[in-house]
């Protein structure tokens, strides 16, 4: 199986372009501070992502954990973004939801690997 079609990084890579779609829309204010940590999370999840697909059981843990970590900053920006009225309740729902299914996914992957 590729690294690609790992069903978590499909998420990932689509929760990054639903974001990008809403660039456009994010005051220039909160653009280049808020809206840019948030792509940076994201980006940051989607590497580890990679990286831990292509490492051994052993060392995936911490990488995976990382992207936990990750995770959990971009909704804390992205709640940001909302609260400063910079992103809708609609737009954000939908960024929330699917964080929370990446969360789920990295969850069982985390379960799974402490298992070794």
């Amino acid at each position: 199986m590729n690294k690609f079609d790992i069903p978590i990084f499909k998420l990932s890579y689509d929760l990054y372009k639903t974001l990008h779609q809403y660039r456009k829309i994010i005051p220039k204010h909160d653009r280049f501070s808020i809206f840019a940590k948030c792509e940076q999370s994201l980006l940051d999840i989607l590497e580890l992502i990679i990286l831990a697909s292509s490492q051994s059981k052993k060392e995936k843990l911490p990488t995976l954990k990382q992207a936990s970590l990750k995770l959990n900053v971009f909704r804390i920006f992205v709640r940001l973004l909302k609260d400063v009225k910079a992103l809708d309740s609609k737009k954000y729902i939908i960024l929330e939801n699917m964080a929370d299914q990446i969360g789920r996914m990295l969850g069982g992957w985390i379960r799974s690997s402490k298992d070794v």
